[in-house]
């Protein structure tokens, strides 16, 4: 059972930076492709972004492209999330699991932008 983990959220101000990690439990991680999701207040669960299993193909939502990286460090079992230039409207919790998602979700990380 693969379980996923993330860390990194908090209470930061509009226009501030956070590092969201997610670590992987199992032996597959490694050739999946991967994802960030979030789910803010009373909306549906979106994708954020994407990355393929050697980290060469990557996509992101239109709302924070340009602000957000996301980047894998197989050998960790780790997918980080870059996210810059925070706005309120990012303000939810954060996700990971692959694309589409197979696993269980973990409990996620609040991520708070004040403005």
């Amino acid at each position: 059972q693969v379980q996923l983990v993330e860390s990194g959220g908090g209470l930061v101000q509009a226009g501030g930076s956070l590092r969201l990690s997610c670590v992987a439990s199992g032996s597959s991680f490694s050739i999946k492709l991967m994802a960030w999701y979030r789910q803010a207040p009373g909306k549906q669960r979106e994708l954020v972004a994407r990355i393929t299993s050697g980290g060469g193909s990557i996509d992101y939502a239109d709302s924070v492209k340009g602000r957000f990286t996301i980047s894998r460090d197989n050998a960790k079992n780790t997918m980080y999330l870059q996210m810059n230039s925070l706005k309120p409207e990012d303000t939810a919790v954060y996700f990971c699991n692959t694309f589409p998602s197979i696993y269980s979700w973990g409990q996620g990380t609040q991520v708070t932008v004040s403005s």
